[in-house]
């Protein structure tokens, strides 16, 4: 597959693009600062954009099969980026035509798992207060996919680790794991990829956790 991934400089980003590579696929991985981005291989393009404008971003997701986004903001102060900048690749997609989309959210955003003990209820709780403003801006972003004419598909991880990947986790389409406290940023993007073809993701949201 020809695939575009988005904030390949993050985390889950990188993930997905070698994971991706490693698949055999061709992937453009669309960075702001091509200095920050380590990752090489044989059906890589860098693509260089800072995502304030759709316009140069049509180059990018023309004719590809699916897009991937790992944008997400890195600090709380930067709570408000995700969805503006969701906005612009939502803009871009539409305007060339590419239709599935992929993103990465967070656990808090979907719906309590049932059955959920005292202690996970109160964790989840004081983690949405603590980061409320970050919680805000992904749940913008998923009204802007649920408002676009992309097939998107919105996963959502609870706390991130960099332990290695695993490929084992549970995964709740249309929900959220119960107990779901910990998945590696390397699981998420594998969880992600998978997502690509799996027409029962398509307009949901995705909960993953160990």
């Amino acid at each position: 597959m020809r695939l575009t991934v988005f904030g390949a400089t993050g985390g889950i980003g990188q993930e997905m693009v070698q994971q991706a590579l490693a698949s055999g696929h061709d992937v453009t991985a669309v960075v702001r600062d091509p200095a920050r981005f380590a990752v090489r291989g044989a059906g890589l393009e860098v693509f260089r954009a800072d995502l304030t404008d759709p316009g140069p971003l049509r180059e990018a997701v023309a004719g590809r099969h699916a897009v991937l986004s790992g944008l997400g903001a890195r600090k709380r102060s930067d709570a408000g980026i995700t969805a503006r900048l969701t906005r612009s690749v939502l803009a871009a997609m539409e305007a060339e035509g590419t239709r599935r989309l992929v993103v990465v959210s967070a656990a808090p955003v979907g719906p309590e798992a049932p059955g959920d003990g005292l202690l996970d209820r109160g964790m989840r709780s004081m983690v949405s207060a603590i980061l409320r403003d970050v919680y805000a801006d992904l749940s913008a972003m998923e009204a802007e996919l649920a408002a676009s004419a992309t097939d998107w598909t919105s996963v959502r991880p609870p706390k991130l680790t960099d332990k290695p990947l695993t490929g084992t986790y549970r995964r709740v389409v249309g929900g959220t794991p119960k107990a779901a406290r910990t998945i590696a940023r390397a699981d998420v993007a594998h969880a992600m990829l998978a997502c690509v073809d799996d027409p029962a993701t398509v307009k949901q949201g995705v909960g993953v956790a160990y």
